[in-house]
């Protein structure tokens, strides 16, 4: 696997940064430099050298307990080096040595949209933006217009739309996307569901059917999160996902 994989990078050997320079800058994974926790694996922060000049940025590595590994890491790599819009994080680098897979991307200094749902200083107007800056991302990977294949994210949440210091929003972690084909006007594919429970369309869920309507809805549930200024979910306290969605729809039926 190891041997493939290095013949798999070859052609992306200009993204490549040294280990070495990973743990420098983020003082070998302290905790000092950690900013936040995925599927994949832990993020910190650290100042690096990359194919586009120096400067901060995000470094998530790759947790050996995840249910992730090589084919999210092989993905994150392939897709972000073609798909590149102003509402997508962009990946800057990668380290594949050592035993590591560490995925580089460029730092989006406020983080996750989760973390401020309730916030009361995030106005309806920036509130809207960020929907909006949100939709043209997934638009721009849907859009069987552009040249390149449909990407269907399968894991859109709160928790994947990142804000840069402007308050811009970008969508982030395709390492669960499936590709589509471009030249169709409605791609179906069926595969087995993957997602973050609350947020899975329910068709799919259930069929294993997907299309990029699976997408629409994991953002409607984004939206409907704004717009309440709370996350779609509680966790018990076994640190289980209680879902709350559909109490949330139910009760908007009763009052209409």
């Amino acid at each position: 696997m190891e041997a493939y994989m290095q013949k798999f990078l070859e052609k992306f050997q200009h993204l490549k940064i040294q280990l070495e320079e990973i743990t420098t800058a983020t003082n070998n994974f302290n905790k000092e430099n950690y900013i936040g926790v995925g599927g994949f694996g832990k993020v910190y922060k650290g100042e690096v050298s990359h194919s586009k000049g120096r400067g901060m940025v995000a470094i998530k590595r790759l947790d050996h307990a995840s249910r992730q590994g090589a084919p999210e890491f092989l993905k994150e790599i392939t897709m972000l080096s073609d798909y590149k819009h102003e509402n997508v994080i962009s990946l800057v680098g990668f380290c594949c040595e050592g035993g590591e897979m560490i995925l580089v991307y460029e730092l989006a200094f406020r983080g996750s949209l989760d973390s401020y749902l309730k916030s009361p200083h995030l106005t309806w107007r920036q509130r809207l933006k960020i929907c909006l800056d949100s939709a043209k991302g997934l638009r721009y990977l849907h859009d069987p217009r552009e040249t390149r294949r449909r990407l269907i994210h399968c894991d859109i949440k709160s928790g994947n739309i990142l804000l840069d210091d402007q308050w811009n929003a970008k969508v982030a972690d395709v390492g669960l996307s499936i590709i589509g084909s471009a030249n169709e006007q409605h791609s179906l594919i069926v595969t087995a569901a993957a997602g973050t429970m609350g947020y899975i369309d329910p068709v799919y869920w259930m069929t294993n059917t997907l299309t990029k309507e699976s997408d629409v809805y994991s953002f409607g549930v984004v939206l409907f999160e704004v717009l309440c200024g709370r996350l779609c979910y509680t966790r018990d306290n076994k640190g289980h996902v209680v879902e709350e969605i559909l109490t949330w729809i139910k009760s908007y039926d009763k009052t209409c």
